[in-house]
């Protein structure tokens, strides 16, 4: 029979206290080991199609993914070091130091992504992992950044020879606070690399000159291959072209009309001045004004007209309309009797106009 755990946390699915484990968020680090085996799970095989639903699983639609490191000018020479032919894997160290380094940065957008990694494995690696140590994470609203200043890209190359590249560079990831968890920003600054090569080769070819020779020229550039470095200045390229090759798409223009038609439209809106911002016309309304001796005349000639009647209405709240009487302003250069510009007009029932100054 056998005897109930002794674990004081443990409860039987079949007893009645079982509960089930709360749903947790995934751990950014967690998303980079998932990563690094969806690529050992690749194939020979593997096509575009693979490839676009690696990039669609870890990275979000408006991502972007920027490499930025300083390369040499020109090949340089490496040489082995023989002092270490006692370990396992010797490293490659560069024999002088370069002249003259030019620093980059290539940043490309979540539709080269996928082509980025395939071009990895196309330069003769057939491993490829990321190793983060002491990363450093803060929440934000609606995203998660990983800074990782010991970061390691570790590549197993199979041609031309078996070499293990360890390049190692700050890493900073953003990610979604979501269930995907997907990277938004992807940055990565190389700082260094080796390129170790496993002593039973030098052993096996020590006594041969030319392949030590082979041996001690690096096959990286940075950690990067040829295949990566062509495909990330091809980017380079073809991104200003991005205009042109949608125009050409589009309207079925041939390139140079295409590139016409771009110049053109760029330099209207350099010569074209600034539009300012439309202002509506502001109208003035006119103020009417009552002159006092018009309004004591016409209510002269009310009270006159109303002796009959045993109650007086005041002036105050007499209407000039009701009793068909309309004070226009008229405002003229020539001066009235008193040197005013102003004057009133009054309009009679009859039709008649008669000024009152």
């Amino acid at each position: 029979m056998s005897s109930t755990p002794h674990d004081p946390f443990y409860s039987s699915p079949f007893g009645p206290f079982y509960r089930r484990h709360t749903p947790y968020m995934v751990q950014p680090e967690y998303r980079i080991y998932e990563m690094n085996k969806r690529l050992q799970s690749r194939t020979e095989d593997s096509d575009n199609l693979w490839w676009d639903a690696f990039a669609t699983e870890f990275f979000e639609d408006d991502a972007t993914l920027t490499l930025s490191f300083c390369l040499e000018d020109g090949p340089k020479r490496y040489i082995v070091s023989t002092a270490s032919l006692h370990e396992e894997l010797i490293t490659v160290r560069l024999l002088s130091p370069p002249a003259r380094t030019w620093s980059w940065m290539f940043a490309i957008g979540r539709t080269l992504i996928p082509r980025y990694f395939s071009t990895v494995f196309e330069g003769g690696v057939t491993d490829l992992y990321y190793i983060l140590k002491h990363s450093k994470e803060s929440y934000h609203n609606s995203s998660i950044t990983v800074d990782c200043d010991q970061c390691a890209m570790v590549t197993q190359h199979g041609k031309p020879m078996f070499t293990k590249v360890c390049t190692e560079g700050r890493l900073i990831l953003e990610f979604t606070f979501d269930d995907l968890m997907r990277i938004k920003t992807w940055h990565f600054t190389i700082r260094q690399y080796r390129e170790l090569v496993p002593r039973s080769i030098l052993a096996m070819h020590a006594q041969d000159p030319q392949v030590l020779d082979q041996l001690s020229k690096n096959i990286t550039r940075m950690g990067l291959t040829n295949f990566t470095l062509n495909y990330l200045r091809l980017c380079v390229i073809l991104e200003p072209m991005q205009e042109l090759m949608s125009r050409h798409k589009t309207y079925n223009l041939s390139p140079r009309d295409c590139l016409k038609t771009c110049l053109f439209q760029k330099w209207q809106r350099m010569v074209a001045p600034p539009a300012e911002p439309t202002r509506q016309p502001t109208t003035k309304r006119r103020k009417r004004k009552n002159s006092t001796s018009s309004t004591s005349n016409s209510s002269a000639g009310n009270n006159a007209n109303s002796t009959g009647s045993k109650k007086k209405t005041p002036a105050a709240n007499l209407s000039l309309s009701s009793q068909g009487l309309g004070a226009i302003p008229n405002c003229s250069l020539n001066p009235g009797r008193d040197g005013d510009l102003c004057h009133s007009t009054a309009v009679t029932p009859s039709g008649q106009f008669k000024e009152k100054h």
